[in-house]
């Protein structure tokens, strides 16, 4: 098949939507596919330009078997709504010209347009419209969503025009994908046919991330001991987990010096968090920068428990992708979410980990004694366990190429 990918986010970005799909990416080419991609320079969590990348120009590169073709793009130094609208926008407009060359390319046979930003869907619609080309939207974050439910725009009017605009998308695509029950369902909730619909959830290597002994850890590169209690956050520093709970939980355990607080990753968030923790004297909180993909299981083996947060405000509209690392390397998870909930049925289904009550810091201190309490190494077999049967990426990866293939 003939494959064009577009996103904003891509390899070699190590966390969230740019991580799986430029390993979608990558995957698909080692399958013999021709795989395009237009995307922008990788930025993110750190909104920074990476290493080794110029955001002056359109520039061309092969990466794992795909031809990419990144766009410049406005990137703030500090994020505000305002600015992420600019900054969507901006990429939308550098890829103009990258989809109208396309338009006198050799046909594909399929386009797959990942989302967020949403409104970067409108110019693969019309491509694929003139071309006669399939169109995929895969959905990673209900984005209007969340920019309402966590109060990051209020403007009715905004709002109503981005559901609309994001409705006409979704409509006239010929099949949506996303990755979880509860995002299909909401999806579906917009007045999308469930017959179109695709699940394809994000996935793990479970052969690269996997258990490791306590030996093997991140402990002595952070300076901790073996004896020291770990709770290690790991990810993206932003807006819809309220990490302040962090913070919040680390003034309460402020007198067990054995027990350390780690946080580790980017993202707009950070300085912020940092700020807070200072302010509060929790020298028990340190922070680290985002490893690198081969550290992985070595950073997660480090944790007794692991922090996976997120606001309630945020329930079903984004599926932690740090999770399923977590599980595949059979970490016990301390998260936050409600009940009814896709995260919550998982977790309490599988008892994969340990739930709470999200933006309640006394439930979240509860939570964590309980984990730091003997007896969870049932919830880390069944962790490693839930990560194999369900999150394998050969797996998750040949039923998306079928699916592909049928459209």
């Amino acid at each position: 098949m003939r494959i064009l990918i577009t996103g904003i986010n891509y390899a070699p970005e190590l966390t969230g939507i740019g991580k799986y799909t430029g390993e979608m990416g990558a995957w698909l080419a080692g399958r013999g596919h021709t795989v395009d991609v237009i995307t922008a320079v990788p930025y993110y969590p750190q909104w920074a330009v990476q290493p080794g990348y110029s955001n002056r120009w359109w520039k061309r590169e092969k990466l794992n078997g795909a031809h990419i073709t990144r766009c410049p793009l406005y990137i703030p130094a500090k994020v505000s709504s305002g600015k992420r609208i600019l900054h969507e926008f901006s990429f939308a407009a550098a890829m103009l010209p990258v989809w109208i060359k396309k338009l006198f390319a050799k046909k594909y046979d399929v386009v797959i347009c990942v989302s967020p930003p949403f409104h970067i869907g409108f110019l693969p619609l019309l491509f694929t419209g003139i071309r006669r080309t399939k169109l995929v939207v895969h959905v990673q974050d209900l984005q209007v969503d969340a920019a309402k439910d966590l109060g990051m725009i209020n403007n009715k009017t905004f709002l109503n025009i981005m559901f609309g605009a994001e409705r006409f998308i979704l409509k006239r695509a010929d099949a949506v994908s996303t990755i979880s029950a509860g995002m299909q369902q909401k999806i579906e909730r917009k007045g999308i046919d469930p017959a179109k619909m695709i699940f394809f959830p994000n996935w793990v290597d479970e052969r690269e991330i996997r258990p490791l002994a306590k030996e093997a850890s991140l402990r002595k590169e952070f300076g901790l001991s073996d004896t020291d209690k770990v709770i290690l956050y790991s990810g993206n520093l932003g807006e819809k987990q309220g990490l302040e709970i962090i913070i919040e939980a680390a003034r309460h355990f402020i007198d067990q010096k054995d027990l350390r607080f780690i946080v580790c990753g980017s993202g707009g968030g950070r300085e912020r968090l940092v700020a807070l923790a200072k302010e509060a004297g929790t020298s028990n909180v340190q922070f680290f920068p985002l490893q690198p993909y081969e550290k992985l299981s070595a950073l997660l083996a480090t944790a007794d428990l692991h922090l996976v947060l997120q606001k309630k405000s945020a329930s079903d509209l984004v599926m932690p992708s740090k999770l399923v690392s977590i599980l595949a390397a059979g970490g016990c998870p301390v998260v936050t979410a409600l009940p009814g909930t896709s995260l919550y049925e998982v977790i309490d289904q599988y008892k994969a980990g340990i739930l709470v009550e999200p933006e309640n810091a006394a439930a979240l201190v509860e939570g964590i004694k309980k984990g730091l309490k003997s007896g969870i190494e049932e919830y880390r077999i069944n962790a490693r366990n839930y990560a194999e049967r369900f999150l394998s990426k050969e797996n998750i990866m040949l039923e998306w190429e079928k699916a592909l293939i049928k459209l």
